[in-house]
């Protein structure tokens, strides 16, 4: 899950923004669906003046209260707890290393492509594309709109997420995602999970990130974009796993993996 260490710093300033271009405060979060489609009624004057037009606002109004969505982010935390030789036993880190070796080899072409344009190694795209979904084996059955935007009206982390409901309706403009589009529970799209709002900014090529080659890059995108040093090392590039994941035995565990799969 790219959930990014200085989302809620740029999504505070959003809000701030979008109160002072309004003269309004942003729609009121609430903590049950008893809320949700008032909000959705305040929110789509606010995406409309943020630039969404009509099939995101048709996106919008379709969307529903995710309540397996809510059930998962309340029980983020857990998932990310212990040791990191737990985490990675939990999370099949020895599959991942041995499937990782693979792909490195038969995707040589694309990863010395990659490499070379943005000077992140193989051993952390496919860390994190293990980790996230299988290497492409599971890309999530969850409604993406309907996710994202339970998140932004959700009272536990709304400036987190209120940028990224916002790009997810201007990507349903671009015909990127559609009311129907689904994936992760947080809201995450692609191989490698990525959030609207980042789609939106490190997102390369067509931008079709259920396409490997456009998600490997714009992850190393999103890497270089986060401080990663060509050359360097998974473990001295914590900084820029730590932009994906802010948890501990996340980047840990990215780390590791990430090495013993540039070692072979």
């Amino acid at each position: 899950m790219a959930f990014l260490a200085k989302g809620k710093i740029f999504a505070a300033a959003a809000l701030m923004m979008l109160a002072a271009a309004t003269g309004a405060q942003a729609a009121q979060c609430g903590n049950t669906s008893a809320g949700f489609e008032a909000w959705k009624a305040e929110f789509a004057a606010e995406a409309r003046a943020d630039g969404v037009r009509s099939k995101g606002l048709a996106a919008l109004a379709r969307a529903t209260y995710a309540t397996k969505t809510i059930s998962a982010d309340r029980a983020i935390h857990k998932a990310f707890s212990g040791s990191v030789e737990a985490f990675m036993k939990r999370r099949g880190a020895s599959t991942i290393i041995s499937k990782g070796r693979s792909l490195k080899k038969s995707n040589a072409a694309l990863f010395d492509k990659i490499e070379g344009t943005y000077g992140v190694s193989p051993g952390v795209l496919l860390a994190i594309w293990g980790m996230e979904t299988g290497f492409g084996s599971y890309l999530g059955k969850q409604n993406t709109v309907s996710a994202i935007l339970t998140l932004a009206y959700d009272c536990r982390r709304p400036e987190f997420f209120y940028p990224h409901a916002i790009a997810a309706l201007k990507l349903v403009d671009r015909g990127a995602l559609s009311a129907s589009s689904v994936g992760a529970m947080h809201g995450e799209i692609g191989h490698t999970q990525f959030l609207p709002g980042n789609v939106l900014k490190y997102g390369v090529g067509n931008g079709n990130l259920r396409d490997k080659a456009t998600a490997l890059a714009s992850t190393a995108n999103f890497l270089k974009g986060h401080g990663w040093r060509a050359g360097g090392s998974a473990q001295a590039n914590l900084g820029a796993i730590a932009g994906w994941n802010s948890a501990s035995v996340y980047q840990q565990a990215i780390a590791r993996m990430a090495t013993a799969i540039d070692a072979d």
